[in-house]
């Protein structure tokens, strides 16, 4: 102790007196470790399970959130917090599977009623490929499908989901192998994807496009062109519009037709104008067989109701239009195409040649025998609700599943103010 410095000694002999009182029963107490909360981001948001995934699921917004054993394996050991202690914004995944295309997001919640997508994958698998000429899916359809969400699995897995939803649609719904594809989907990949109902498709795409609806309209109808169904939503907004826009949905259906299997009826390379008459025809008369159609007819056509759609097609005219050497979502999302505008793009496609439309960078080989079937839906739309203009959309499903996880969760909500003086903190809102 002698040869020690001074300052160092006196702790020395500090530690021996604590250890001879501590042998002697008299130890003092140790001092009180303050209960401090953890310091939440600056995003304000709810840290992510810090027991690695074992948490309850986010409260889902319509049916349960299938969660996959390859999602909970993503949360990192400490939870939601990396090496260096920063808090991570939880994120939140999308998957749809239709039946042409195998599509998935992920994404942060920023603003109230906003996100960002911090990954994002599409592949184009043909999943319904044959499905109206057999009733089953086909088995290399279904092995195009697999290795897409395979990449999916990866994405997922690699990343800290808080809440995921994983949907297949109108492939998976009608085909009669439908229920054993997604078995084979989740030994394969560990994705557990729900097949969602119609009605459900067609709630999702106004909750993903709600946000593109002109605020000054008094109704529009919402179309989502699929590869094997088309959804329509007619919209009265003639009383304002709901925080959920969903809930303006006055009539809606589901057509059995999309563009998968209306060119496998009618041929997709080779389109004359009759064919395409026919096509037209035969679409335009399941509309009219839906009750509910008429439900805006004093306001459509007029000042204040407009189409509002969400598919390939029509982000195709989009870029068509706007001319693009590239396509580009940035451009085409939201863009406004006038009456003349949709008639002369329609009969541009119906005059070219199947090489070119393979040749047009909007188009492209995958999707070149696929768009005049869906040109053919949206005319038919079109003259059943006919509009001065349409609103183009670049959004949908995963949208639309993105935001009712989040307002489910309620990640948008700010919390209320504390109350000083009182010691307590202020509950959210």
């Amino acid at each position: 102790m002698r040869e020690l410095p001074p300052a160092l000694g006196a702790k020395v002999a500090e530690a021996e007196r604590a250890l001879r009182e501590r042998k002697n029963g008299n130890a003092p107490r140790p001092a009180p470790v303050k209960n401090r909360r953890r310091r939440k981001g600056r995003s304000g948001f709810p840290p992510a399970p810090a027991n690695g995934g074992n948490a309850p699921a986010p409260r889902p917004a319509v049916a349960p959130i299938a969660q996959a054993p390859a999602i909970a394996r993503a949360a990192a050991p400490n939870g939601a917090h990396g090496s260096n202690g920063a808090h991570r914004v939880p994120a939140y995944a999308a998957l749809d599977l239709g039946t042409n295309n195998c599509r998935l997001l992920i994404a942060v919640p920023t603003r109230p009623g906003q996100f960002r997508v911090i990954d994002a994958f599409s592949r184009i698998v043909r999943l319904g490929e044959g499905l109206g000429r057999t009733g089953s899916l086909a088995g290399t359809a279904m092995d195009r499908a697999v290795a897409a969400l395979e990449i999916c699995s990866q994405k997922l897995s690699a990343r800290e989901i808080r809440g995921a939803r994983l949907i297949a649609t109108e492939a998976c719904r009608s085909a009669a192998n439908g229920r054993e594809f997604i078995n084979r989907v989740f030994r394969e990949t560990g994705l557990r994807l729900e097949i969602v109902s119609r009605e459900t498709e067609a709630r999702l795409a106004v909750s993903g496009c709600g946000s593109l609806i002109d605020r000054t309209a008094r109704g529009a109808v919402l179309f989502d062109i699929g590869g094997g169904s088309s959804e329509i939503a007619l919209l009265d907004l003639r009383r304002g519009t709901s925080r959920r826009l969903a809930n303006n949905i006055v009539a809606w259906t589901s057509l059995p037709v999309g563009v998968v299997s209306l060119a496998e009826r009618h041929g997709g390379r080779n389109v004359t104008p009759e064919l395409f008459e026919r096509m037209v025809s035969e679409v335009e008369a399941m509309i009219l067989a839906f009750p509910g159609r008429n439900r805006l007819a004093d306001i459509v056509g007029r000042d204040g109701f407009h189409l509002l759609g969400t598919s390939g097609t029509v982000t195709t005219l989009a870029g068509i239009q706007l001319e693009l050497e590239r396509y580009d979502r940035r451009q085409v999302d939201g863009l406004w195409l006038s009456d003349g505008d949709v008639d002369r793009l329609v009969a541009q496609l119906l005059g070219w040649s199947f090489e070119e439309r393979v040749a047009n960078p909007c188009i492209g080989s995958d999707r070149a025998d696929l768009v005049l079937a869906g040109c053919a839906i949206l005319q038919a739309i079109r003259r059943i609700w006919p509009a001065k203009v349409l609103r183009v959309a670049d959004r949908g499903l995963r949208e639309g599943l993105l935001t009712e996880m989040m307002v489910a969760d309620g990640v948008w909500r700010r919390p209320a103010p504390s109350h000083t003086g009182t010691g307590q903190a202020g509950s959210g809102a």
